[in-house]
């Protein structure tokens, strides 16, 4: 083989491998945040929406 065909395989492969190696990098994150990050936010949410709610409920019960 000719050196310039070598290092063009060279070359494609390193692509190959930076897009694949930088693919599986983001598909990683991103279920984390979507198995993780996520329903710890939504928890959180639904905590402060029932604290909002019982305060409601407190003030009108103790509006004379």
């Amino acid at each position: 083989m000719a050196k310039e065909q070598k290092h063009f395989r060279f070359a494609k492969g390193f692509l190959i491998g930076s897009i694949t190696t930088a693919t599986a990098v983001y598909g990683a994150l991103h279920a984390f945040k979507k198995h993780v990050i996520e329903p710890e936010d939504q928890e959180n949410e639904r905590i402060e929406d029932n604290r909002r709610r019982a305060n409601r409920k407190s003030l009108q019960a103790h509006q004379g």
